[in-house]
């Protein structure tokens, strides 16, 4: 079978892309591997930014959805010291920029954007090849193939599109995250649902960092940051919840306990995402007929852009490709010079090292941003 646009991974970028092309009536085909869109938990809150996310989806005509499931009042934010103290408090009026919404609340708008059938559930790539002449051939686990005129890579931090396009692979940032969640935070753990506030939490130090927000239904989401090898974490038992938690809170020792009760008290399994990232200004030579968004183009540590930039870029590469009719190469070429640097402006937001932060920085770093923004 031959199509005309494949796109691989059904996440935010992806289904952000096929929206746009839809809407310039460009025939566009999706492929998952997951199989279903209910097949996995997505993940928990996304801040969607005035100056990409929320551009993305104004091109994507999507703007009144997406304002349908924003969550009120979670843009408040909170940093505070170890001992429980506040060091910076903003609060949410309703005139940020930064709204919050579900990460599967917001996939599911694009989902219901597309007519049926664009999205193929359960296709595993296996391998993908060039063919010549800018086609290219995809194969999947389930023996199937498909041949494509424009191939776009949208599946993620191991993108099986990425090698035909760049040597480079992420390697591990030193960091890594243990998600946990307190579910009736505001009846079973009140401590920690004041600690926490309105919206989200940080409590950073040098090499470790809690970051919590507060989902629906009063549930606290919880990122544990730690700056250890992936030995040491190889070494912390996961199948065993319980002397997992106590093994990340020992790294805690002497934090508040409604702070510490996020890992302790966890109504879940801790579960350990490692983080890596590409190589810092990855990039590469224009290949006719494929290309790139999203964490499969620039993957980065979380500084809270990830979801936007592949969104913009899915949106980016739709507008080029539907303003250049029959000069795909030329629509590719502009797509990506744009979004490397992007990609590049994003690389340290805030200025600051995500993994080497005080209270004390963030506050300040913070200040400065409420400062720009209540500029005239």
């Amino acid at each position: 079978m031959t199509t005309d646009v494949t796109i691989i991974g059904a996440g935010l970028g992806g289904l952000t892309l096929a929206r746009v092309l839809h809407l310039h009536r460009i025939p566009v085909t999706v492929y998952e591997a997951e199989p279903s869109p209910a097949a996995r938990a997505q993940g928990g809150l996304l801040d969607i930014h005035d100056y990409n996310g929320q551009l993305a989806l104004e091109t994507a005509g999507l703007t009144d959805e997406f304002r349908a499931v924003v969550l009120e009042g979670r843009q408040a934010m909170r940093v505070l010291r170890t001992d429980g103290s506040v060091l910076f408090e903003q609060s949410d009026d309703g005139t940020g920029t930064r709204p919050e919404v579900q990460r599967g609340e917001l996939r599911r708008v694009l989902l219901d954007s597309l007519p049926p059938g664009t999205v193929r559930w359960g296709r595993k790539v296996t391998r993908a090849r060039a063919l010549g002449g800018g086609r290219h051939e995809v194969a999947f686990a389930d023996g199937t193939r498909v041949d494509t005129h424009l191939l776009v890579g949208a599946d993620g931090a191991w993108s099986r599109v990425r090698p035909l396009l760049t040597a480079a692979v992420p390697a591990y940032t030193g960091r890594s995250v243990v998600e946990t969640y307190l579910y009736d935070a505001a009846t079973r753990h009140p401590a920690t649902a004041k600690a926490v506030g309105g919206g989200s939490m940080i409590v950073p130090t040098r090499g470790r960092e809690i970051f919590a927000h507060r989902e629906r239904d009063d549930t606290l989401h919880a990122y544990v940051g730690l700056t250890h090898s992936q030995d040491w974490f190889a070494a912390v038992d996961f199948t065993d919840p319980a002397a997992a938690a106590a093994r990340i809170a020992a790294e805690f020792s002497g934090w508040a306990p409604e702070l510490t009760a996020l890992i302790t008290a966890t109504d879940t399994a801790p579960a350990l995402r490692l983080l890596h990232a590409l190589p810092a200004g990855t990039r590469w030579d224009r290949v006719p007929g494929v290309t790139l968004l999203g964490d499969a183009a620039h993957l980065a540590a979380p500084n809270g852009e990830g979801a936007n930039l592949a969104m913009l870029d899915g949106a980016e590469l739709g507008r080029a490709l539907a303003a250049r009719p029959g000069d795909t190469q030329a629509a590719l070429a502009a797509y990506e010079q744009a979004m490397f640097e992007r990609a590049r402006e994003s690389d340290q937001i805030l200025g600051l090292d995500p993994g080497d932060l005080t209270a004390e920085d963030l506050a300040a770093a913070f200040a400065r941003e409420s400062a720009r923004h209540e500029q005239p």
